[in-house]
């Protein structure tokens, strides 16, 4: 007779699984709180305690652990010898555990849980069983499948053939996701008792919330293996969040187009982040990470049309993300240049209908959310370095005006247009705009004199005028030849983080000039 072991927590779906399974000649195993449940439902089951002959101990600590266990879950199917001691010590093979454990991760979210309320949080027995069974999952003869998601339940069964057994290749995917959690359980615990920086800490006590773990979490699963990396010598793959991340692009669907690359997911992802902000129609459109032009306006196809008219020579080829669903104008679009990679919260059905005639375009769907990266991560030899994500989104008004001169309601606007912007360029970045757009983007330079230059280098040849527009710089103007060039360009007013030491000289030659300042006192370096 097949034996089946469960012991869950999430009792979701759990008792159709168990029904199924017993109606396929399985025998019953459970722990206490599991088996009660299943008992409910009319459902015969031997409790382990009755099994091992040992009873749950030390308030539950010790139910699972015993040789009848771990004999049923560790002996090799294959081996005589392994299946005559199964025989001598009255054991049952175990042929499919299903166990997930208590809810650690949800219990020291909490702003009230204490260290001796995680510890009793801390499961024991059920990664032990996981460890064991996916270990042995793959007997020639048949190996233990490990289920540890409810959601796994169908693929279980879908699978089984008429004798019960799973297939080596389901017992391995299952043993990989095994592994993957009990590894990810083990380093949630490791980060959380990390982040007490007492050496000894009371038992009440609650994390300090300002400390870094000695050990980062890093809970993501690989979504899909990717054309190539950077470039096509290299290979790369995508991995995404465990729990999925509502309007992150990780959370993206594909309705059609070649396979994305490494370099499409990055740029993917810097168009998102740059209009997910807005709360009117906004388009962004990306080349190499960075916008090439970025504009609100009445619907998104007006967004578009003043967005591209910043760069159209480096618009060609690129990304284009817009914050609202599309409709049929985004046709218009697409007869006039050629698109790698589109991306918008929605679209109309006929639209999705009608882009299957431009089959090379990628066209991604990603839905609208609030939820925000906990961690920006970036690799460097040998290690990596870690920070928490710009998100600062404050609205700046006249408060923040440190020149005699105070902008009208119509340049704070597109002040705080260009200063969202200029957060999702490479620093130093300078960004120029007016009427809801930028007419000139300078990025990646190493001198902000040069980012200037360039901004008005690339106006010009989009034969955009820069007079009457407002600038943002991500950091503080350090001389006054960025400012010289600017104003002698017909900027009339800018905003920037301030923080130099010759910050009082700039605001006087601003004065002198006749020119708006607002000071944020904060930066948006991005490298």
């Amino acid at each position: 007779m097949k034996t089946a072991l469960l012991s869950v927590y999430d009792k979701t779906g759990i008792i159709e699984f168990a029904t199924i399974l017993n109606n396929r000649g399985f025998h019953l195993l459970s722990t206490g709180g599991t088996a009660k449940h299943l008992r409910n439902s009319g459902l015969k089951v031997q409790e382990i305690s009755e099994y091992t002959e040992f009873p749950e101990i030390l308030d539950g600590r010790l139910k699972t652990l015993h040789p009848k266990i771990y004999g049923g879950l560790l002996a090799k199917r294959d081996e005589t010898a392994h299946l005559n001691l199964i025989d001598f010590y009255k054991m049952n093979c175990i042929d499919i555990l299903v166990v997930n454990l208590y809810p650690f991760f949800e219990e020291i979210s909490k702003s009230s849980c204490t260290l001796m309320t995680a510890i009793e949080n801390i499961d024991i027995g059920g990664p032990a069983m996981i460890r064991a069974a996916a270990k042995n999952h793959g007997s020639k003869v048949n190996g233990v499948t490990v289920v540890t998601d409810p959601n796994d339940y169908d693929i279980v069964l879908n699978d089984m053939d008429v004798l019960g057994n799973n297939s080596h290749s389901l017992r391995f995917n299952f043993a990989k996701k095994a592994y993957l959690k009990t590894a990810s359980y083990d380093a949630e615990i490791s980060s959380y008792l990390s982040s007490f920086s007492e050496s000894e800490p009371d038992k009440n006590s609650i994390p300090n919330q300002d400390y870094w773990p000695e050990i980062i979490n890093l809970q993501v699963k690989k979504k899909e293996t990717l054309r190539y990396g950077e470039n096509p010598h290299q290979k790369a793959a995508f991995y995404s969040n465990i729990k999925p991340s509502i309007g992150l692009i990780s959370n993206f669907h594909q309705f059609q187009g070649k396979k994305l690359s490494y370099n499409n997911i990055a740029d993917a992802d810097a168009a998102w982040e740059c209009i997910r902000g807005f709360e009117k129609p906004a388009c962004a459109i990306i080349k190499h990470a960075n916008p090439c032009g970025v504009a609100i306006g009445t619907d998104s196809f007006d967004a578009y049309k003043k967005a591209f008219k910043t760069d159209p020579i480096s618009s060609f080829g690129g990304t284009i993300a817009f914050n609202y669903k599309l409709d049929e104008k985004i046709f218009k679009i697409l007869s006039e240049q050629f698109i790698e990679t589109l991306i918008a919260p929605d679209y109309e059905k006929n639209v999705l209908l009608e882009l299957k005639k431009k089959e090379n375009i990628r066209v991604l769907k990603i839905p609208l959310g609030k939820d925000q990266n906990t961690l920006n991560i970036k690799q460097i030899g040998g290690g990596i370095l870690v920070q928490t994500p710009d998100l600062e989104n404050s609205y700046y008004n006249i408060s923040h005006v440190v020149t005699k001169r105070f902008p009208n309601q119509s340049e704070i606007e597109d002040l705080n247009f260009a200063w969202h912007v200029s957060k999702h360029i490479k620093s130093n970045a300078i960004v120029f705009s007016k009427n809801g757009m930028t007419l000139g983007i300078g990025a990646g330079q190493m001198s902000r004199i040069d980012s200037v230059r360039l901004a008005c280098i690339k106006a010009r040849e989009a034969k955009l005028s820069l007079k009457g527009s407002v600038l943002a710089s991500d950091a503080f103007f350090p001389f006054q030849d960025g400012l010289k060039l600017a104003i002698s360009e017909g900027v009339s007013c800018i905003i920037h983080p301030g923080g130099s030491i010759r910050d009082k000289e700039i605001i006087e030659f601003a004065d002198e000039n006749n020119i708006s300042m607002l000071i944020t006192g904060i930066r948006h370096f991005r490298h």
